[in-house]
């Protein structure tokens, strides 16, 4: 059977005599030019119905990358008298300066990781970001570095969370510095918690905070606070703070794993210390403390003692079977699956991702995403965080969304 071969035969083989000469011929010869008819050779792929969707799709693709996530990379140098004596990245998302996303290589001491941020359908952005590649390490010993990544979910205001994003990863590291043994996690990351609780307090209370758009509602802020969940990576594990309803989840195998239990007022736990300390629990669109917060844990001076700035901390080994880890606000959770996560973000990472439709979304220049030392963000893991948060605004979430996938692959 004869098929068609692209490209195996010049014009002159195909001129036909008496031809030349004539207009028709001419556009004759531009049709044929570029076939010729052979036996025992494959068809070549032809310029399909499929294949043109697939670069319309592409064009899409790229035009909602502008429109969702904009990375602005900025790096400059350490001080020379920095004990680091490192890059530092910074890394912001502005809406006003959209551009796409670069792959770029990244040192196989630094992690991968992309992340996407967006208002959604809520008013003002009240969400923020942190990341911070090799934010500590001991120089003198032979402990691994430490990757940090944040996710803060702000309520009744974002300056909380914008605080949160600023320091909460200074006073891990404090921490970790005042102590002998690093290992002491639980400790670690109770201790840092509480002194940013304390910090949030002194700061709203020393009129500090009140240079927000909260303060054209609550003159005093008194209802602003912040969810938090951070991880800190390793080289051989994966440490989870958590305080509120984001979360945390690792996929192993193809498997969700959370790593975080959210702290929702009804959970039977938080039920029992909400109406020991005295609080009640009700139900006011969905349980809520006292019917305001819904949220049982949070960095906040609001409601306390009902509402704790305590995190739960797990301590998770390291496998060769780990995929990806994915921080999220609940924005996302409240709509996707820890399994649907998972399926969409290894989709991506192997490469089978596309976003193909386009997004009307737009990246809040509030969700700022400070980084440091050399890591940038990577294509495959940007392009997942992005497509959980089309995801999660195609199933009509109504709270903002903000995502941090990590890629956890040692082979890559």
């Amino acid at each position: 059977m004869a098929e068609i071969c692209c490209g195996l035969v010049s014009e002159e083989e195909v001129s036909t005599p008496g031809e030349s000469s004539s207009r028709a011929a001419r556009r004759r010869r531009m049709e044929i030019r570029r076939y010729k008819f052979v036996t025992g050779v494959g068809s070549p792929p032809s310029d399909t119905q499929s294949e043109r969707e697939q670069k319309r799709s592409k064009a899409n693709s790229r035009d909602c990358e502008n429109t969702v996530l904009s990375h602005v990379l900025e790096q400059e140098r350490y001080d020379s008298g920095n004990s680091d004596n490192s890059e530092k990245i910074s890394v912001s998302l502005s809406s006003s300066s959209p551009s796409a996303v670069t792959p770029t290589t990244i040192s196989s001491k630094l992690p991968k990781f992309g992340f996407a941020s967006v208002c959604g359908r809520r008013r003002e952005m009240e969400d923020a970001l942190a990341i911070y590649p090799s934010f500590f390490r001991r120089i003198k010993e032979t402990m691994p570095e430490l990757h940090y990544f944040g996710v803060y979910d702000g309520h009744g205001c974002s300056h909380v969370a914008t605080k949160c994003r600023e320091r909460l990863h200074e006073l891990v590291k404090e921490e970790l510095e005042s102590k002998e043994n690093s290992t002491e996690w639980k400790s670690t990351m109770e201790r840092s918690f509480f002194r940013m609780d304390d910090e949030v307090i002194a700061w709203n209370g020393s009129g500090s905070g009140s240079n927000c758009r909260c303060e054209l509602q609550t003159p005093e802020c008194d209802a602003v606070g912040s969810t938090a969940v951070v991880a800190v990576i390793t080289t051989d594990k994966i440490i989870v703070a958590n305080c509120g309803d984001s979360r945390a989840v690792l996929c192993r195998n193809g498997t969700a794993v959370p790593l975080s239990s959210d702290h929702k007022p009804d959970r039977p736990d938080e039920l029992s210390r909400i109406q020991a300390a005295g609080g009640r629990v009700i139900y006011w669109d969905g349980p809520r403390v006292l019917g305001v917060l819904a949220m049982s844990r949070a960095i906040d001076n609001y409601l306390k003692p009902y509402v704790s700035s305590e995190p739960e901390v797990t301590i998770t080994d390291r496998t060769a079977d780990d995929d990806c880890l994915i921080l999220a606000s609940d924005g996302l959770w409240d709509v996707v699956s820890n399994e649907t996560a998972c399926g969409v973000v290894r989709m991506c990472l192997r490469g089978k991702g596309a976003v193909s439709a386009s997004c009307s979304s737009s990246v809040s220049p509030e969700s700022k995403v400070p980084a440091a030392d050399t890591a940038v963000a990577d294509k495959a893991c940007a392009d997942a965080s992005m497509l959980l948060t089309k995801l999660a605004l195609a199933r009509h979430s109504t709270d903002n969304v903000s995502v941090i996938v990590v890629d956890l692959r040692r082979d890559t």
